[in-house]
């Protein structure tokens, strides 16, 4: 258990007080806590020996409407401030860093800065530009104008034209709304919560966004925007005290106390349970049936009471964590729905938490079916309770996720600081957030009493009365009456305009384009150069061995007690159909029973030894030649150190034992497939459209797109309405199995991930484990026949934006010109798309990028309200790439982009697998060496000759998404229909 010590840090910085400092064992850091003298801010620091140092300092924003005000002004506070008073420094920043993170949140009750660095000069730069730009931003009109939200006619300088709504962050928001799930969580959350911020959508409802003001959102700045209302958290191997002489020089010294208290209220509770009824838009040509979502909510008590929210962890995990837990089995197994709600679950980061389950893929009249058949199971685990063996097992998942060192997508200190945040800001103890060990072995000993589970369901749950059901129905016609409607709203507001007013929005128009192709002078700002960046990059270094006759590879990394396992298969020969069902078999593999037991059972094992079990299809193009693909299966897992016996047996029985004989099983997966897959295009269109667009330039994209593409999900949905026919169902199970057969003739690899000792004790394992089992022989590998063709597509779906992707074949990793087309995509995006389809054209983002293993070059829109007009965009900025003479810094500021993301780090388990897949695809670190060197010799000459022999008009590709409705307004642009 660690201990709180008394001694402050050496040198704390006199404008800081000192609190306390408490060492956490299990995260191998220390936390010190500090509060500014003058102004109360806090500060958090996690010391640790780590390069890779994180800032973030965040506001409490408790906005009580739905205009987004709190996320509007995180974009338009980073778009100019008193020290760098140029229009776009956060863009321009990421261009002249080599920062391994930067971005910016909004949360439903606090908005946060973040950025990490594993260079110093780099971090304290970056430091600078944060802490000018959250306490001192401009705030400018057309900042405002362009980021929030604007009116416009259709034709700018045309007052006779029609008026338009623009701004990037209504867009982003049209674009957020579109999907079910996001209707589905703010339309919940406004009736659970029925009078604090949490009612609102912070992020800003599209019909509420045109109510913000520009004075509303700058007295929104003078509150919220204070060091008395701060909370700055940083991790790293930087002092606490050079932080906060950077915090005092540059900010904090310039404010006294601010005499305001933000806060979120506690929510009124209710008396008795709501039932209420609303509607999420579908296309106008989708058949709206069992397209119903059914969920149920609770509000529970407070988030900053530690015990009390891992106790509702516990719960959650008891009732929902797999398809063993009681509630989850019964949400998937009813034929009231198609699958379990996404939103089954915790919610913790808000003051109060709330519970919530339910379905999708319903129908409105089994709203009351499906309360009864949630209350039934309640009632029966606070009557029976459940074995121990299964809350030990959610106690085991809580322990494993406190110890794991993550880092793979966050920076693992930014995770940590997350951790502790929401917290923070409702002024809890960030501390007792980061150091649950205290708490689970409290748990630990409380679980032994049967009466505890059963308590807890009783008195969070049954006998709590402020408890929501909402059923939210598809409405085939409301997209067209909300169109109607803002089209009525502008049609009104322009016949109210007088000829001053008109000509008014005619020459804000004028004055945001002359502020958009306005031209920086960017030595305002700090910045890093070639000269800083390292020459190499050290990666970890594996131990082959034999283990049971089979190749083995281990890599020793600091994973803080986990280990992690991956058994690796070279992908056999397999028929047509057969390919077609590879994700479905990946999907199912470790979702159905094993070694004799049925998938309950089996589930219920992989939770007590486990972190879960994942299957996996890796496909990449030879270094040399993408015609030539290798593909590999991969199954993975992890488990603390203690359990590596344990889970090697469990994956060596999912690799030789599975059971496809339990077809009821198989059809809830396809399902839960099915949902999990359509609700990915909202969030993911513009990789979707990327991979249609380069579906034509290698067998591995085709296949890529064929499988996990828009293609995949069109594939899906049609043997999603096929297994309503039991034959169907029966030769799917037949399918999956003769797959499996074919799979274990594959010869295997194993790849091990741990700390030294227990490595050594996981090899005499594996050893003793595998040295029965006959080794596979060698075996015909999948072949994929060679592709080149183009590719015209438009996709079709319920979407208020557009998701645009261009594709030009290029060449291999291995080729000289990799290099230079990798530094292009960032050129083009930070010198001309950035500008062209974020600011002037509205998307929420926009840019372009070298994908070596398929050979190709992408160009992409996200969440754009254009369609033309961007693809014109992409062709204007091959043009502006050729048309100028442009200065060395352009050119610069994508290697440093480039070299960025490859310097990128990941968790200590991540680098060790990165290395042994490059390795085993033939990226040797020799290899990879010439491109960094290549990268760094990149000149503008080199930009120019790839741009213009590869990205040649008559050989691309194109693929969009849109909507029905867009494709009747616009027409189909030459390009194929594709309904999704």
């Amino acid at each position: 258990m660690a201990l709180a010590t008394d001694t402050a840090p050496a040198a704390t910085h006199p404008a800081f007080e000192w609190v306390r400092s408490e060492p956490i064992a299990s995260l191998n850091t220390t936390v010190e806590e500090y509060r500014h003298r003058r102004t109360g801010a806090s500060h958090y620091h996690l010391a640790a020996e780590q390069d890779e140092n994180v800032f973030l300092v965040a506001l409490r924003t408790v906005p009580m409407d739905s205009t987004g005000v709190a996320h509007i002004l995180e974009h338009t506070a980073l778009c100019g401030s008193e020290r760098f008073p140029v229009r776009d420094p956060f863009f321009m920043m990421i261009r002249r860093s080599l920062n391994t993170f930067m971005n910016a949140f909004t949360s439903s009750d606090w908005t946060a800065y973040p950025f990490a660095s594993q260079n110093r000069k780099d971090f304290f730069n970056l430091l600078d530009v944060y802490l000018d730009a959250v306490f001192f931003a401009r705030l400018d009109e057309l900042d405002f104008a362009q980021e929030g939200h604007r009116l416009e006619f259709a034709e700018p300088a045309d007052p006779t034209s029609e008026l338009v709504f623009k701004g990037v962050v209504f867009n982003e928001m049209k674009g957020a709304m579109s999907s079910p799930t996001s209707v589905l969580w703010q339309t919940l959350s406004k009736y659970v919560f029925g009078y604090s911020t949490y009612h609102y959508n912070s992020g800003g409802e599209p019909e509420c966004i045109p109510d913000l003001s520009y004075q509303q959102l700058r007295d929104f700045y003078r509150t919220h925007y204070h060091p008395s209302n701060a909370v700055f958290m940083t991790y790293g191997d930087i002092a606490a005290r050079e932080h906060q002489a950077r915090f005092e020089e540059r900010a904090l010294g310039r404010f006294d106390a601010l005499d305001v208290h933000i806060a979120v209220s506690d929510e009124k509770r209710y008396l008795a349970p709501v039932s209420v009824e609303e509607s999420y838009a579908i296309g106008a040509d989708e058949d709206p049936a069992d397209k119903t979502h059914i969920v149920m909510g609770w509000l529970l008590g407070r988030s900053t009471d530690l015990e009390a929210q891992l106790a509702a962890h516990l719960l959650s995990g008891v009732l929902l964590d797999d398809s063993a837990s009681p509630l989850r089995q019964a949400l998937e197994t009813t034929e009231l729905g198609a699958a379990p709600s996404p939103l089954c679950g915790l919610e913790d980061s808000n003051r109060e938490m709330s519970f919530m389950c339910g379905i999708e893929g319903s129908r409105p009249e089994h709203a009351a079916a499906l309360e009864q058949l949630v209350l039934e199971v309640l009632e029966k685990v606070a009557t029976e309770g459940v074995p121990e063996e299964r809350v030990r097992a959610v106690l085991h998942q809580l322990e494993l996720s406190q110890r794991e060192v993550g880092g793979d997508g966050f920076p693992y200190g930014l995770q940590l600081l997350l951790q502790g945040l929401s917290v923070a800001t409702h002024r809890g103890d960030p501390v007792a957030a980061l150091n649950l060990d205290p708490v689970i072995e409290r748990l630990r000993e409380r679980v032994s009493d049967p009466q505890f589970i059963k308590d807890l369901v009783r008195g969070q749950l049954l006998d709590n009365l402020h408890r929501v059901r909402l059923t939210l129905k598809p409405d085939p016609g409301l997209g067209a009456r909300r169109n109607e409607a803002e089209r009525r709203r502008l049609a009104a507001i322009k016949a109210g305009l007088d000829e001053s007013q008109a000509q008014a929005i005619v020459e804000r128009a004028r004055r945001l384009a002359e502020r958009q192709e306005q031209q920086d002078d960017p030595e305002v700002l700090p910045k890093v150069g070639l000269e800083d960046i390292p020459l190499s990059r050290a990666e970890p270094q594996g131990r082959e061995a034999r283990v049971g006759g089979r190749p083995a590879s281990f890599y020793d990394q600091g994973t803080n007690g986990l280990v992690y396992l991956q058994h690796v298969r070279a992908l056999p020969a397999l028929d047509e159909g057969q390919v077609d069902l590879l994700p479905m078999f990946c999907a199912a593999l470790t979702e159905v029973g094993v070694a004799g037991a049925d998938y309950l059972e089996t589930q219920a094992r992989q939770s007590s030894v486990s972190g879960g079990v994942s299957a996996a299809v890796s496909l990449r193009g030879a270094v040399d030649d993408v015609q030539k693909v290798a593909g590999n299966f991969v199954l993975s897992s992890k488990a603390l150190a203690r359990n590596q016996g344990p889970l090697a047996e469990l994956l060596k029985d999912t690799l030789e034992a599975a059971r496809f004989d339990e077809p009821a099983r198989i059809r809830e997966i396809v399902a839960q497939e099915r949902a999990h897959r359509e609700q990915s295009v909202t969030g993911q269109g513009h990789v979707l459209a990327m991979t249609a667009a380069a579906s034509g330039m290698s067998p591995g994209a085709a296949l890529h797109h064929r499988l996990n593409g828009l293609a995949g999900i069109q594939r899906l949905k049609g043997l999603d309405d096929s297994l309503d026919d039991e034959a169907a169902l029966a030769a799917l199970s037949e399918s999956l199995r003769s797959i499996y057969e074919v799979l274990r003739t594959a010869p295997m690899r194993l790849l091990v991930i741990g700390e030294r000792p227990s490595n050594e004790e996981g090899a005499a394992l594996l050893e003793s484990l595998w040295q029965g089992s006959a080794a596979a022989g060698e075996a015909q590998s999948l072949a994929l026949d060679p592709v080149s063709r183009q590719v015209h597509q438009m996709w079709t779906t319920s979407t208020q934006v557009n998701f645009c992707a261009r594709a030009y074949p290029t060449v291999p990793f291995a080729h000289d010109d990799a290099a230079p087309l990798s530094v292009l995509g960032v050129m083009l995006r930070n010198g001309f798309l950035h500008r062209a389809i974020r600011e002037q054209g509205g998307a929420y983002g926009g840019g372009a990028s070298h994908d070596a293993d398929a050979a190709a070059f992408r160009l992409f829109s996200y969440r754009d309200p254009r369609l033309a007009e961007t693809l014109a965009d992409f062709d204007r900025a091959l043009e502006w790439l050729q048309g100028e003479d442009h200065e060395w810094r352009l050119v610069e500021e994508a290697i440093l982009g480039v070299i960025g993301s490859l310097d990128k780090p990941a968790s200590p388990a991540g680098e060790a697998r990165k290395a042994y897949f490059n390795a085993l695809h033939g990226r040797t670190p020799e290899l990879r060496q010439r491109f960094r060197e290549n990268v760094l010799a990149v000149t503008l000459a080199d930009l120019q000759r790839v741009a213009g022999q590869y990205l040649v008009a008559e050989r691309a590709s194109t693929a969009v998404i849109t909507s029905a409705a867009t494709l009747e307004q616009v027409g189909d642009l030459g390009l194929e229909v594709q309904p999704l």
